[in-house]
């Protein structure tokens, strides 16, 4: 009984360390599962990042590239405008010269409409050229923001791109050691089950042995009361048929004594008589002396 005792002990503080075990084990487990979901989804995030991170550049660049085009077909249309601009001065600086050496009025008079003509040309040149130089300035600023914000994004593709690998290696490194895991985790369930199994079985064993250890004390117990238990109820019934007969006894004489009380009222009649009679030869015999 005590060995059982201190095997079920023992077998309980086994149960206990497996379970603590395997509690662990679980715990790793989770964790490693939980970091390869982490990196899943992080993959998976990053990858969506760096596809919209890719078309935001690939529309920057688009961007970048019609306005870097329209900027420098302004730059040719001013550049052309003040080639012009600089052929109308010079063509108004000749007309001017030929107004000096004009012969009669009609050359003269032709002349001066000549040169208000360039001027007016040259008038418009020079609102063209400012023109197309403020819209330059607008499309160059333009072309530098959209510079910077695709900077920006092949940075950020720099990093992510960066970032990738690593999360990649967390996640093959956190899927082995989750299938370590599972199979540690088999091995630590199967030895709970077996401690159970064996815990359940010697304490099976040790609750029959405290009950037949109990129904032999109450056995002994029993054999111990049941002579004097008995004993005292067998006389007691021979007792009671004893008395039985000794109540009815005294019935039967009452009877007959109430039947011999009347003939003795009777007699003490009769002797009265007799006494009477034998009295007087107790006199005859003193006589006789």
């Amino acid at each position: 009984m005590a060995s059982l005792e201190k095997l079920v002990l023992q077998l309980r503080q086994r149960k206990q360390d497996v379970s603590k075990l395997r509690l662990k084990v679980e715990k790793q487990l989770k964790e490693s599962r939980s970091i390869e979901r982490r990196s899943s989804s992080g993959l998976v995030s990053l990858d969506k990042k760096i596809e919209s991170e890719k078309e935001d550049s690939s529309g920057v660049s688009d961007i970048l590239t019609q306005k870097t085009a329209q900027l420098e077909s302004i730059q040719r249309l001013v550049t052309t405008a003040e080639e012009r601009l600089e052929r109308e001065k010079e063509i108004l600086t000749d007309t001017e010269q030929e107004i000096e050496f004009a012969e009669n009025p009609e050359e003269k008079d032709s002349a001066e409409a000549k040169i208000n003509s360039i001027k007016a040309h040259i008038e418009e040149l020079k609102f063209e050229i400012k023109s197309r130089q403020k819209t330059a300035k607008k499309i160059a600023e333009q072309v530098v923001k959209n510079s910077e914000i695709k900077l920006k994004i092949t940075s950020k593709l720099t990093k992510q791109s960066q970032s990738k690998p690593s999360l990649q290696k967390t996640m093959t490194s956190s899927h082995k050691a989750a299938e370590k895991l599972e199979k540690e985790l088999d091995k630590r369930i199967k030895a709970e089950e077996t401690a159970v199994k064996s815990l359940g079985k010697v304490v099976v064993k040790l609750q029959e042995l405290q009950a037949n250890k109990k129904k032999s004390v109450r056995k002994i117990k029993t054999a111990r009361k049941a002579p004097k238990r008995k004993a005292p109820r067998k006389p007691a019934r021979k007792t009671a048929a004893r008395k039985a007969p000794k109540r009815k006894a005294p019935r039967k004489p009452a009877r007959k004594t109430a039947a011999r009380k009347a003939p003795k009222r009777k007699a003490p009649r009769k002797p009265a008589r007799k006494t009477a009679a034998r009295k007087a030869p107790k006199r005859k015999s003193k006589s006789k002396k």
